[in-house]
């Protein structure tokens, strides 16, 4: 029963990835006109999300020790030697690539992310079935304004829309497979999911500022500066609600 609860809430969680098909709405003009607020409100997210929920959590069971800093320097690390690797492919690859790496670098980074949510969303349900469904409540009010920013980057790095949709969900479905791996190894797993979290926290930071940021913060006209400005707010805004709520 508890399983079953565990994987009902990790694919609706998972299901949240797919806000983008509300851009599919929009007349085909208008989606090129806020993919960057969509861009802006993703990197304010990620930080938002990294800063405000997973170094917190980390510190909180880990204590503020180098640890934690460590495992955070490594996934930004990381990230960099993944993303020089995906630009030197792109540059040697086939002459028709047109999707930029940052646009992996986000799937993988959000597949992180979502197996670290499965995780604690099975550790949630094992301990109780109403603190399951406040673990996933938190968990999906943070991911609906990250998806739809993610599903914006990945457009905006190439992708088409229906590309952006099934690749993004494809990354989602890693929460399942977190909410599966809990359950089965719950007497293990709460040493090694503390550390994915600086790690992933990492990751979220890389992507931000140097990938996203730069794509939103050249601008001439100064309505459109502020307005991407006040998007990334907003998305740090959001994760600080989220936060609070949680």
């Amino acid at each position: 029963m508890v399983l079953l609860q565990i994987l009902v809430a990790t694919f609706i969680i998972s299901l949240i990835s797919l806000v983008g098909i509300l851009t599919l709405m929009l007349k085909k003009g208008w989606l090129p006109k806020i993919i960057l607020i969509l861009v802006a409100l993703s990197s304010g997210a990620l930080l938002g999300g990294a800063f405000l929920h997973l170094l917190p959590e980390a510190i909180n069971e880990l204590g503020a020790g180098l640890d934690v800093f460590l495992y955070l320097l490594l996934g930004f690390c990381l990230f960099f030697i993944l993303e020089q690797f995906l630009h030197w492919r792109h540059d040697h690859g086939a002459g028709n690539q047109t999707v930029k790496p940052f646009s992996y670098l986000i799937l993988i980074s959000d597949g992180v992310h979502n197996f670290i949510d499965g995780l604690v969303i099975a550790a949630s349900f094992l301990v109780s079935f109403p603190a399951g469904v406040a673990a996933t409540l938190a968990v999906g009010l943070h991911e609906i304004p990250q998806e739809l920013g993610d599903f914006g980057v990945l457009i905006h790095g190439g992708m088409s829309r229906q590309k952006a949709l099934a690749f993004n969900f494809a990354s989602a479905l890693t929460a399942v497979l977190g909410g599966v791996l809990g359950y089965f190894t719950s007497q293990y797993t709460q040493f090694s999911v503390v550390y994915l979290l600086p790690f992933a926290a990492g990751h979220f930071i890389y992507i931000a500022a140097a990938d996203l940021i730069p794509e939103i913060k050249h601008r001439e006209n100064l309505p459109k500066s502020l307005l991407h400005f006040a998007a990334f707010l907003g998305g740090i805004a959001i994760m600080l609600l989220t936060r609070l709520l949680h």
